[in-house]
């Protein structure tokens, strides 16, 4: 599997307008989406989780389940 950049640009720049930056990287039969905020990030303006994990199924093409998705918030 590879990462289709061209999918996913849309969406990063969606994200960067309310100051969150994501990395997405392989990992075994599925990816890892690492969705970090800045200091001007809008706490509202990032949908669920779930909601997330379709948006990046539809640009990725790979299962919902193969989606390890970690939030802002997680890290703390």
């Amino acid at each position: 599997m590879s990462i289709d950049e061209n999918a996913l640009s849309g969406l990063r720049s969606t994200l960067e307008a309310d100051d969150y930056r994501m990395a997405v990287a392989e990992a075994g039969d599925g990816v890892e989406v690492t969705i970090t905020a800045g200091p001007q990030a809008c706490e509202d303006c990032l949908v669920p989780k779930p909601i997330m994990r379709n948006i990046l199924h539809a640009a990725l093409g790979v299962p919902e389940e193969s989606i390890v998705l970690t939030y802002p918030a997680d890290a703390s």
